[in-house]
C-alpha cells in the first residue's frame, strides 16, 4: 500500500479474540463492546472513535466472504493504536500460553486424583 492504513482489520477466532480484547482493555481503559449488524460497520466505528472495535459478523458478511466462517469474528484497530496494540498483544499471547500450560498440567494432576495447590502446580511446570 502506498499509504499507511487508517484501520487494520483482523479476522480471529474466540481464543484469539480474548487476547485482542484484553489488549484493548489495557490500552483504552475500558471494555470493547461487540457489534452485530452490519459487520462492515466495525471499520468506521474504529476510525470515527479512534478506539478498537469488535464485530461478531453479520449473516450478510458471512454469505459473501468465504474467509468469514462461523467461528471467526472481526476486530478493527485504528492505526494510531497499532504499535502499542501489537506490543500488548505479543505480551498477552505469551502470558496466555504460559497460563494455558499451567491449567493443562493442573487438570492432569486433578484428573489423576491429586489436589495440588497452586504452588505445587507452578513448581511442576
Amino acid at each position: 500500500m502506498p499509504l499507511p492504513p487508517d484501520v487494520v482489520l483482523l479476522f480471529a477466532k474466540p481464543d484469539q479474540m480474548l487476547i485482542l480484547w484484553e489488549a484493548s482493555q489495557q490500552l483504552e481503559n475500558g471494555w470493547v463492546p461487540a457489534m452485530g449488524r452490519p459487520a462492515c460497520g466495525v471499520v468506521p466505528k474504529a476510525f470515527n472513535t479512534g478506539r478498537t472495535a469488535l464485530s461478531l459478523g453479520c449473516c450478510g458478511a458471512r454469505a459473501y466472504l468465504d474467509f468469514l466462517p462461523p467461528d471467526v469474528a472481526l476486530y478493527a484497530v485504528p492505526e494510531s493504536h497499532l504499535e502499542a496494540f501489537a506490543k500488548c498483544v505479543t505480551a498477552l499471547a505469551k502470558a496466555n500460553s504460559m497460563l494455558s500450560r499451567f491449567h493443562k498440567l493442573r487438570r492432569q494432576q486433578v484428573q489423576a486424583g491429586g489436589r495440588p495447590t497452586v504452588r505445587q502446580s507452578l513448581s511442576a511446570m
